[in-house]
């Protein structure tokens, strides 16, 4: 049975969960997502966890914050002055917004409100964080 290797374009069904059983995303019911093995499209600890497999294969893995999203680091949450957003953005916790820095856009997420500052995470919200995947390979295209 062909195994998926290193420059193998794969199609995998995958649902991802945190520690706490909470579901971050899934392609189930969906379209299997496409992943070519060695180009880094994916978190390092998802794409070592295709090789190897068979169609039909499943498994589940953990992977740990380093093969992940990395650790969360505290020099990119920022309390800013409210009046540096634009009015007609409506701010809540959760809402993703787009920034520009020294290398071009980057997405922040608002953490915190207050009357006058917003708090700002510029974090992946998976940083810092173990991953679990369930994983089925659906195809194995080269």
């Amino acid at each position: 049975m062909t195994q998926a290797k290193n420059g193998d374009t794969v199609m995998v069904h995958y649902t991802g969960t945190l520690d706490d059983g909470t579901q971050f995303d899934s392609s189930v019911g969906g379209e299997p997502l496409e992943v070519t093995l060695g180009e880094g499209g994916v978190i390092p600890g998802f794409e070592q966890a295709l090789e190897g497999m068979a169609v039909g294969d499943k498994k589940t893995v953990n992977i740990p914050v380093e093969e992940a999203y990395g650790e969360a680091h505290s020099e990119l949450v920022q309390e800013i002055p409210r009046d540096q957003i634009p009015a007609e953005i409506e701010l809540e916790i959760g809402v993703q917004l787009q920034a520009e820095g020294p290398q071009g856009p980057f997405v922040v997420t608002v953490t915190d409100l207050a009357e006058e500052t917003v708090t700002l995470d510029g974090n992946h919200p998976l940083a810092g964080k173990a991953l679990n995947f369930d994983l089925e390979l659906a195809e194995i295209k080269s």
